[in-house]
């Protein structure tokens, strides 16, 4: 199960909202969701989590660039929600790098040395891959991204999966906002 929502911060503290995820499709398109929700181009976290499997948390401050915490890229990777976070730069690739050269595609569409199925791959099944790479299961993106709101580097790396986004809420004195939206 999946949970979505907007605070902004305000003048007078936080607001809250519960959010859906259907319409957006990219990173982009999640942070002009935040933007809408802004006040006075102040800062707007989206929480998003799937119960006991992850947490990602976005920070869009005015026009800035977004920045992205995601607490098991791994774990993400298998949601629809979160490849949405999981953008080539958070991932440290190269963007296109997941895009095979069409002169090096054999004629059944697979890359040449590539097994033609699942039963020929000597692929690990721990490892988790998307788009022919894996993808780490560890926390990724801006470890700091909450530091300056009093939730620090070291207190986001060490949140269980279960009750991070209360926690990280609690930290803000906004608990009780994100609470009346879950």
């Amino acid at each position: 199960m999946y949970f979505a929502a907007l605070l902004a911060r305000t003048e007078d503290g936080w607001e809250a909202s519960d959010t859906e995820l259907d319409d957006v499709e990219t990173l982009s398109d999640l942070t002009d969701l935040a933007r809408e929700a802004s006040v006075d181009d102040d800062t707007v976290l989206v929480f998003i989590e799937q119960e006991d499997g992850w947490f990602g948390v976005v920070r869009v401050d005015g026009e800035e660039d977004p920045r992205i915490y995601v607490s098991d890229a791994a774990a993400a990777a298998r949601s629809s929600y979160g490849e949405i976070l999981l953008t080539d730069e958070l991932l440290g690739r190269e963007p296109d790098d997941d895009v095979p050269d069409l002169d090096s595609l054999d004629l059944d569409g697979t890359e040449d040395g590539e097994p033609d199925n699942e039963a020929d791959s000597d692929e690990d099944e721990d490892e988790d891959v998307t788009s022919g790479e894996a993808v780490p299961h560890s926390p990724v993106g801006d470890r700091e991204v909450l530091a300056d709101l009093g939730v620090s580097e070291k207190e986001l790396l060490a949140l269980g999966e279960g009750d991070a986004l209360n926690t990280i809420a609690d930290a803000l004195g906004a608990a009780e906002v994100l609470e009346t939206v879950r």
